[in-house]
């Protein structure tokens, strides 16, 4: 049966949208000339913030603008330059962002009410979660378990964040681990590291829009941009889609079924 949960951190538990992290990418480049879009800014979101960074210098458009202003394309010192003001502001506005996203709190209840342990995984470095993780816990969010990319050999999309955390909590074999993000980048780290995959839709830095947004939205349309939201999850290999982070409990006794099925 399934043991564990594993979450992500912000657009999953904590800062609904996915906020914090993409004003600060947008900045870096704009201080260095490059107006980047926030389609661009999002689709790396979940992955260590310098590979973060680095996968903007490649895409195709970003690496042009670059070589407009400088001359050349982007290089290794070019990303550890946009890094180090990425880093410290960042750092300036993180506590900003910590509020649990409505319905994680009693999600989580619920889940230690049955005897389910919590992990979680970050796309933000050890320094960075030691603001995050005290400032959620004063919120009332505090996971049984957190490791984040710095601990480890690569973050996302590899497993080694999830494979921690298991050893943290005790839970083997990773069929009774649910990991749940709102990223490809963590349905990707679910994949790889052999867990179910859930992918969120409100509140996700997939959807990219604010509380407020979804609840004031035309019907049809935020149902069309879920749909493309969820077929993304999909294609990037989640077993499940949820509409928001409080459901995320009901899934769970499908997924025993279909343990307990293939046991037989």
């Amino acid at each position: 049966m399934i043991q564990a949960v594993i979450f992500d951190w912000a657009g999953t538990t904590v800062d609904y949208g996915c906020f914090a992290p993409l004003d600060v990418f947008l900045e870096v480049f704009k201080k260095k000339g490059i107006e980047v879009t926030h389609e661009e800014a999002r689709e790396p979101m979940g992955m260590l913030k310098w590979d973060h960074i680095n996968t903007m210098c490649q895409m195709e458009r970003i690496a042009g603008l670059w070589k407009e202003m400088y001359g050349r394309y982007p290089e290794k010192k070019d990303v550890d330059m946009l890094y180090a003001d990425f880093e410290p502001m960042l750092f300036s506005i993180l506590r900003n962002y910590t509020t649990p996203i409505p319905g994680v709190l009693e999600l989580v209840d619920r889940l230690r009410q049955a005897g389910i342990k919590i992990g979680s995984t970050t796309g933000y470095t050890a320094e960075m979660m030691a603001i995050v993780a005290p400032e959620a816990k004063k919120r009332g969010y505090a996971p049984d378990s957190l490791v984040t990319p710095t601990e480890m050999p690569a973050g996302r999309p590899y497993p080694w964040m999830c494979y921690q955390n298991a050893i943290n909590l005790g839970v083997f074999p990773m069929k009774h681990v649910i990991k749940v993000g709102d990223t490809i980048s963590d349905i990707r780290e679910a994949v790889n590291a052999g867990a179910w995959a859930v992918g969120v839709i409100k509140g996700s830095s997939e959807l990219g829009m604010t509380e407020r947004e979804v609840l004031e939205c035309d019907p049809d349309l935020l149902a069309d941009r879920m749909e493309a939201v969820a077929k993304r999850f999909k294609e990037a290999g989640a077993d499940y889609v949820i509409d928001s982070i409080g459901e995320l409990d009901t899934l769970i006794p499908k997924i025993n079924l279909r343990l307990a099925q293939k046991e037989r």
